[in-house]
């Protein structure tokens, strides 16, 4: 699959809007407390960026063990951030420090901040096979 130009505008409309989403639930409500949920989403790919590049080498003997731990652990810390960033609005509305509807709209922004990041790296992927 290619990706062109219709799936850049696509992908680029969604994170526009979902970062619209999580500006609205700050000021609507005069709490700027929401807008973390964006730094979280937008920092939770970094750790599988990072530790992509740390598995086996292609000859490696044991052809049944296709992960490596420090891809585990990165894909480890991309889940803690993500839940944190999907929980941190929850208990924010429940300590009744933001508007349940701030929550709401901070939670879908954030979901599709997260999910345009993610499957922009799926369309965009390049695979390392030179020969």
């Amino acid at each position: 699959m290619t990706a062109g130009l219709k799936t850049v505008i696509l992908l680029s409309f969604v994170l526009a809007v979902g970062f619209l989403l999580v500006i609205l639930s700050c000021a609507l409500w005069s709490n700027w407390l929401p807008l973390l949920v964006a730094l979280t989403f937008v920092l939770a790919p970094l750790p599988n960026a990072l530790f992509a590049h740390c598995g086996g080498d292609d000859f490696s003997t044991d052809s049944l063990e296709s992960s490596s731990s420090p891809i585990d652990l990165g894909r480890f810390i991309t889940a803690i951030i993500v839940v944190t960033g999907f929980a941190l609005p929850l208990v924010l509305a429940h300590a009744e420090v933001i508007h349940p509807a701030a929550c709401v709209m901070s939670v879908i922004g954030g979901g599709l901040v997260y999910g345009t990041i993610l499957l922009y790296s799926i369309a965009f992927r390049q695979d390392s096979e030179e020969f």
